[in-house]
């Protein structure tokens, strides 16, 4: 019985392997049509892909430009060429060791020289209207077109833009193609973009990435920055070429790289195609662009910030200081009130409020919340138009850039906070990281009573008392948790 029962176990187990062999068979037939399937669809979406890029590329083409600019300049030593410098290379390239920029003479001569440079631009009006970058022609002498089909123009300069970096330019065309304008504030960061320029003189070059990040600004390159990041491949050559998204629209104007070498690193930047077309608008208009004024010193929250007016999170622009005279005193806006709405819209940052406010019509009437001792309130400003006067009045001395802090005029609020009571001085609400304030312990929070043995009431007189401090150290009377003791910080260089 035991030997039958052994040889029926035997029987038993070997069905079972037959039937796991079979059934394993059974799904690996079913499986591989679906993996074929599956591997099919897969190419099919990657052709699909490519038949979309190479649609927009066909389409966009004929309105994309090869520009090529030229210069006359003295060559003796003590000039220096106006191509020949970082800004310059940042964008056209660096050159070989011991081999000089593009049209830079092998070594310096008395006679005068034409420079020359290259860049890109697209058409966006049947009648030759241009955008491009200022860097590309603000300083040329002259400026040659050539379009995809061939033909060579000599373009004019309608008008340009330094602080966001923005040109146009015209040629004497009649039914040009045009690349359409798209709508910039529709981009989410992963979207797809082309990029498509003049690398190296290489003309209609078609790159492809994503939208890396949105709203990129403090990167040093214009006064007004938002850019667009993409890892869509932008080279020397680049510059003033169409950012366009798959619909076949430019949604920016490629600007610059980061780079180490002067070649592309997986970063580039594009101005939005939103604050370009009103730049556009205006140079057209008027030749020059306007911006609005609200005569506010503004800056980031930082946690410690927030904790020191009592904010439950860093949203919202602090105002450090307020012009006096300024549509925003007049409105009712005061030191120490956080901006968190702008007609409505959220405020989050410092650069896209400046941008708005900018890009505001002087005269027109907009509605700015503030929170001041945890309250909303909404006041109603004028925008007033920003002159070169107000503009020279509220930069940033170069020496305070150098000191690397931001202050504040010392509140009753903040004294209350900080146990400051009694005092007067400036409170310090920001340090830059490697900064010389940084590197001799200086830290938000900490009360400045006097520079260089004068007592600061405001930031006025801090501002005024360091600019007349020169290359020498600053000597500095602080307070903090520890006491008051003086403090010598040397200038960076």
């Amino acid at each position: 019985m035991r030997r039958i029962m052994q040889y029926n176990n035997k029987k038993i187990r070997l069905v079972q392997g037959l039937v796991f062999v079979w059934a394993l068979l059974v799904l690996v037939c079913l499986g591989l049509p679906g993996l074929a399937r599956a591997q099919d669809n897969a190419l099919e979406n990657l052709k699909e892909t490519g038949k979309a890029f190479a649609a927009v590329a066909r389409d966009a083409s004929p309105a994309v430009v090869f520009i090529r600019v030229e210069k006359e300049v003295g060559s003796s030593p003590a000039m220096r060429l106006p191509f020949d410098d970082d800004f310059f290379r940042r964008f056209f390239g660096q050159p070989m060791p011991g081999q000089p920029m593009p049209g830079q003479p092998q070594a310096p001569q008395k006679q005068k020289r034409m420079v020359q440079g290259q860049g890109s631009g697209f058409i966006i009006t049947p009648d030759g209207y241009i955008l491009t970058n200022n860097h590309v022609v603000g300083e040329a002498d002259k400026i040659l077109v050539k379009l995809l089909d061939g033909r060579e123009f000599t373009a004019k300069i309608i008008g340009i833009d330094p602080p966001t970096d923005v040109a146009v330019i015209k040629i004497d065309a009649k039914d040009l193609p045009i690349l359409p304008l798209g709508d910039s504030d529709k981009l989410d960061v992963g979207e797809w973009v082309l990029a498509l320029g003049n690398p190296f003189g290489l003309s209609h070059t078609l790159t492809a990435g994503i939208v890396s990040a949105l709203g990129r600004s403090s990167i040093g390159i214009s006064d007004y920055e938002d850019f667009i990041q993409t890892d869509a491949a932008i080279n020397p050559g680049n510059s003033g070429g169409p950012l366009i998204n798959l619909e076949g629209q430019a949604v920016g104007i490629n600007t610059a790289i980061f780079s180490r070498s002067g070649g592309y690193m997986g970063i580039g930047f594009a101005i939005p195609v939103n604050m370009a077309r009103n730049i556009y608008s205006q140079l057209i208009e008027h030749g020059n662009v306007t911006r609005g004024y609200l005569g506010v010193t503004i800056q980031e929250l930082n946690d410690e910030l927030a904790k020191s007016f009592g904010l439950k999170d860093t949203g919202g622009v602090l105002i450090s200081q307020v012009m006096p005279d300024a549509p925003a005193e007049k409105a009712g806006l005061k030191q120490g009130d956080v901006v968190i709405r702008f007609n409505g819209e959220p405020v989050d940052s410092v650069a896209p409020f400046r941008n708005k406010v900018a890009l505001t019509k002087p005269g027109t009437k907009v509605e700015i919340t503030v929170l001041r001792d945890n309250k909303e309130k909404t006041f109603s400003v004028k925008i007033e138009k920003l002159t070169s006067e107000v503009n020279t009045a509220m930069s940033e001395p170069e020496s305070i850039e150098k000191l690397g802090i931001g202050v504040t005029t010392l509140t009753k609020d903040l004294a209350q906070q900080h146990g400051y009571e009694g005092e007067t001085g400036v409170v310090v609400t920001s340090v830059s990281p490697d900064s010389a304030a940084a590197r001799s312990g200086i830290r938000p929070g900490i009360l400045i009573k006097e520079v260089n043995r004068k007592q600061i009431k405001n930031v006025k007189d801090f501002e005024k008392a360091v600019s007349e401090n020169g290359d020498k150290p600053i000597l500095f009377l602080v307070k903090d948790e520890r006491g008051t003791h003086y403090t010598a910080i040397r200038l960076d260089k």
